[in-house]
C-alpha cells in the first residue's frame, strides 16, 4: 500500500493551523477519552483475546494510565502551550526575548505489544496536546488490540489529523521510508536501530523507548518481606513482559537465601494463572520458545513449568546465576527472574556496570550513603527506591532511557516537549539602537564592547 497520500493529506491540514488551535487539542482529546470510555467491553475482549490479560489488569496498566494522560494533559495544555519569557543580555537591550512551543508537524507513533493500548495512545495523546497530526503504528502482534484501536480510531477521527495504519514488518517499513517530522518508537534495541537509521536519511528526530535489563539491587538492611512483596508484584506484572520489569536481582550474600524464602512465599500467596486474572499468556510461540529455552533446569528454585499448548511459563525463580550465564545476555522480558549475590556494594555496581545501560534501577536500603552511591554511580534511565516499576505511574517524572535503553522521555509535560520545537525569539523595538557593532570599527567601540560583554 502507498501511505505517501495519506501523510500527504495529514501535512495539508497541518499547513491550516487548525491543530495549533488549543480548543481544536482539547476538543479531539475529549473525543478520544469519550471514545474509548464507551468502548471499554471491546478494548477489554480484545486485549483478552491477544494474551488472556484480564479487565482488572488491563483498566490498571493500560485505561487508567490514558485516561490520566489525557486528563492532565486537557488541565495544563494551555499553560504547556504559552509562550515562556527568557532573560535579554545587555547587549540587546531594550529587547525582550521568549520562547515559543510550536509541534513539529506530521509525527509517526509506532507501538510496542506488550502494553498495547497504553505503549500507542500515550504518546499519541502527548502528540495531539502538542498540536501535531498523528499516524499510530500499533504492534500487529497483538493482532486484535490493533483491530480494535484501528476500529475506534478510524471511525470517529478524520484520517487527515489521527489515523491508526495496521499491518507488520512491511508496513511499518513503508513508513519509514517517508519523511515524518518526529518518530516515537517503543520496542527492542535491535528494531530501534533500524528506525534511527531510517529517520536519520530524513533528519528526523527520534523518540526511542527501549529496555535493557533493569537491576535491582537489595542490602542486607531492607525489610526482606516487603521487599520480596513489591518485587515479585512488579516481575510477574502481565507475565514479566513489562519493559521496567526487574531484569535480575542483585542481593547482599547474607540475606540471599531469606529473601529467596520470601519471595517463594510471595508467588505461592499471589496463585499466579490466568484463570485467577492476574497473570497473562506469553504473546506469541516465538517469544515462549525464546524464554523456555533461558531456564537452566538446574538452576530453578522457583517454577519452571512450561505449557506449550496455553503459551503459559509459570513464575520463575533462578538462582546460583553468573553474569555468564545466558540468561544474563539480554533482556528477559518474561516471567523468569535471575537471583545473583554479591559481598560488597562496590562489587554489585561494577557488575551492573558490565552490561549496557539500563532503562530502570531499583534500590532496596535503608542506607542513606548506599542509596546515594548506587544513584550516581550507575547510569540509567528512571527508577525507584524501596519499590519497583511504579515510578511509571508518576506522571511529574519524565520516562525514558539512556544509551542503548533509549533516547529522549515522555510523560505529561514531558510528552508535549517531546512533539514541540521550542523557537527563540529576540524582539526588539525600532525606536533605539546602539552603533557599536557597526562600521567603522575603533578601539574605543572595543573597549565598551568589552566592558558590555566581557
Amino acid at each position: 500500500m502507498n501511505f505517501q497520500p495519506i501523510i500527504d493529506e495529514q501535512r495539508r491540514f497541518f499547513d491550516t493551523n487548525t491543530t495549533k488551535d488549543i480548543q481544536f487539542r482539547i476538543n479531539e482529546l475529549k473525543r478520544l477519552k469519550n471514545v474509548l470510555k464507551k468502548n471499554e467491553a471491546l478494548l477489554y475482549s480484545s486485549i483478552y483475546k491477544d494474551f488472556k490479560k484480564s479487565k482488572f489488569e488491563t483498566y490498571v496498566t493500560e485505561l487508567s494510565i490514558i485516561y490520566h494522560e489525557i486528563d492532565l494533559a486537557l488541565v495544563n495544555v494551555r499553560k504547556w502551550a504559552k509562550k515562556k519569557k527568557a532573560s535579554t543580555g545587555l547587549t540587546n537591550l531594550p529587547g525582550k526575548s521568549y520562547i515559543i512551543p510550536e509541534p513539529y508537524g506530521t509525527v509517526l507513533v509506532i507501538g510496542a505489544w506488550n502494553y498495547p493500548y497504553q505503549l500507542s495512545l500515550c504518546p499519541a495523546i502527548a502528540a495531539i496536546a502538542a498540536g501535531c497530526t498523528v499516524i499510530l503504528k500499533p504492534s500487529e502482534l497483538p493482532s486484535n488490540t490493533a483491530a480494535a484501536m484501528a476500529q475506534l480510531i478510524n471511525q470517529n477521527f478524520d484520517p487527515s489529523f489521527f489515523k491508526v495504519i495496521e499491518g507488520g514488518v512491511q508496513q511499518t517499513t513503508e513508513l519509514l521510508q517517508i519523511r515524518f517530522d518526529k518518530i516515537f518508537f517503543t520496542g527492542s534495541l535491535p528494531v530501534g536501530k533500524i528506525v534511527y537509521q531510517a529517520a536519520a536519511k530524513h533528519l528526523t528526530p527520534v523518540t526511542l523507548e527501549l529496555g535493557g535489563k533493569s537491576p535491582a539491587i537489595i542490602t542486607k538492611d531492607v525489610n526482606i518481606n516487603m521487599t520480596a512483596k513489591r518485587l515479585v508484584w512488579a516481575k510477574y506484572l502481565n507475565a514479566g513482559q513489562t519493559c521496567i520489569a526487574p531484569d535480575y536481582v542483585l542481593v547482599d550474600s547474607s540475606i540471599h537465601d531469606s529473601l529467596l524464602t520470601a519471595m517463594k512465599a510471595e508467588i505461592e500467596k499471589a496463585a499466579y494463572h490466568v484463570d485467577h486474572h492476574n497473570y497473562t499468556q506469553i504473546i506469541n510461540d516465538k517469544n515462549f520458545d525464546r524464554l523456555k529455552d533461558l531456564i537452566d533446569k538446574e538452576k530453578i528454585y522457583v517454577g519452571g513449568e512450561c505449557n506449550t499448548e496455553e503459551r503459559v511459563i509459570s513464575p520463575t525463580i533462578m538462582k546460583n546465576v553468573e553474569f555468564s550465564d545466558k540468561i544474563m545476555k539480554d533482556e528477559i522480558f518474561g516471567p523468569i527472574l535471575p537471583i545473583l549475590s554479591f559481598k560488597t556494594i562496590e562489587e554489585a555496581i561494577e557488575k551492573v556496570k558490565t552490561l549496557s545501560k539500563p532503562l530502570s534501577c531499583y534500590v532496596f536500603t535503608k542506607n542513606k550513603t548506599i542509596k546515594n552511591k548506587i544513584l550516581n554511580e550507575i547510569s540509567f534511565g528512571g527508577g525507584a527506591v524501596n519499590d519497583a516499576v511504579m515510578h511509571f505511574t508518576e506522571q511529574s517524572l519524565p520516562f525514558g532511557g539512556v544509551g542503548d535503553s533509549g533516547i529522549g522521555n515522555y510523560h505529561g509535560k514531558y510528552g508535549f516537549e517531546t512533539f514541540s520545537h521550542y523557537k527563540s525569539i529576540l524582539q526588539k523595538p525600532f525606536w533605539i539602537e546602539l552603533n557599536l557593532k557597526y562600521s567603522p570599527y575603533s578601539d574605543k567601540k572595543l573597549k565598551w564592547l568589552k566592558r558590555i560583554i566581557g
